[in-house]
């Protein structure tokens, strides 16, 4: 196949923000190294990590300039040093942390370019490798998620959290969903037994309404700042589990202290690319429990609100305001 020499990308120029992107039309088409694939993206998965790259508060991100975008799906087009597949042809969804999905080509690890699933579209494969193991982590291997349980579920609304509801009830459990309140049918509809106003003054004592004074089994909690203390103070004592897995609201401190006297809960943190690398029989159960969901029609194509790549700035702006539903994608 003839590749051309450049293509369209949004390249993150600043720190300073998602304004910052700037649509350029001569990034040059990467080639794939050994071990890696080329993809000719067909869509882009817009998620809070590309905010986080972008404000220079992920630990380890790229730095600008570079081309934005961590996930992709599209069509293989050639084969990096040692690669016998997938093959040319063969349309694939996966993460690239360093950025690169956010243009028409990008390059992935050829051991973690998953296939689009039969029938589908590249555009409702994307949160298979970000979104739906996350949930599926949090609330499985990690918060250890029982049938007759109840679990509050933070940013109910968005990629992962979509996912998380519909997953939890599926498992069996009470979901307390905690969304704004222009989101609050949108949940409802994904089978929440309640749904709360995630900016509420005392979202704990709604929770331990809800439960009678209990508090919840396990808290799925990705917003940060005091969300991070009122999920702490939501959560069973003892027993209870909070998964952290995101921190769109900012950092939150919790001492030592409090746990031993206040908060005595398991806090437990989920970064799915460590999962991947320090634990990745987990991360294998992860995703086997994810191919029987799948088969079972559990899960099935997503449906995400795009954009064309030259709105990626407004994209990631609404995002980040919390303005919006769901899987967000580009379309480059």
């Amino acid at each position: 196949m003839n590749l051309p020499a450049t293509m369209r990308a949004l390249r993150q120029t600043s720190l300073n923000g998602p304004q910052d992107l700037r649509l350029i039309d001569d990034a040059p088409v990467p080639g794939p190294g050994p071990g890696e694939v080329l993809v000719r993206v067909t869509a882009a998965g817009v998620n809070f990590v590309d905010v986080s790259q972008a404000h220079g508060t992920f630990a380890g991100g790229p730095q600008p300039p570079y081309v934005a975008g961590i996930e992709g799906a599209g069509e293989v087009v050639a084969l990096g040093e040692g690669v016998d597949g997938p093959e040319p042809g063969t349309h694939v969804v996966g993460v690239g942390v360093m950025g690169g999905a956010f243009a028409e080509y990008m390059v992935l690890p050829a051991a973690a370019a998953v296939p689009v699933p039969v029938g589908w579209g590249d555009e409702q494969a994307l949160g298979m490798v970000v979104n739906w193991p996350t949930a599926l982590a949090a609330l499985k291997p990690l918060g250890r998620i029982e049938a007759g349980q109840t679990v509050l579920i933070h940013a109910a609304a968005g990629g992962t959290g979509q996912v998380a509801v519909r997953l939890a009830k599926h498992y069996g459990a009470t979901v307390i969903a905690a969304a704004s309140p222009g989101k609050h049918e949108v949940v409802l509809a994904l089978g929440a037994d309640h749904v709360i106003d995630s900016r509420a003054t005392d979202l704990a004592g709604e929770v331990l309404r809800l439960t009678g004074g209990a508090g919840a089994d396990l808290v799925l909690e990705s917003v940060g700042g005091a969300v991070l203390d009122a999920s702490l103070a939501a959560a069973k004592r003892v027993t209870g589990r909070v998964v952290v897995y995101g921190v769109a609201g900012g950092e939150a401190a919790i001492t030592n202290w409090e746990l031993v006297y206040e908060h005595q809960v398991h806090l437990i943190g989920l970064n799915i690319g460590t999962l991947i690398q320090a634990a990745p029989q987990i991360f294998g159960e992860v995703m086997g429990e994810m191919s029987a969901l799948l088969a079972a029609g559990v899960l099935g194509p997503g449906r995400p609100t795009t954009y064309e790549l030259a709105e990626g700035p407004k994209a990631l702006a609404e995002l980040e305001a919390r303005a919006t539903v769901g899987k967000l994608a580009l379309l480059p």
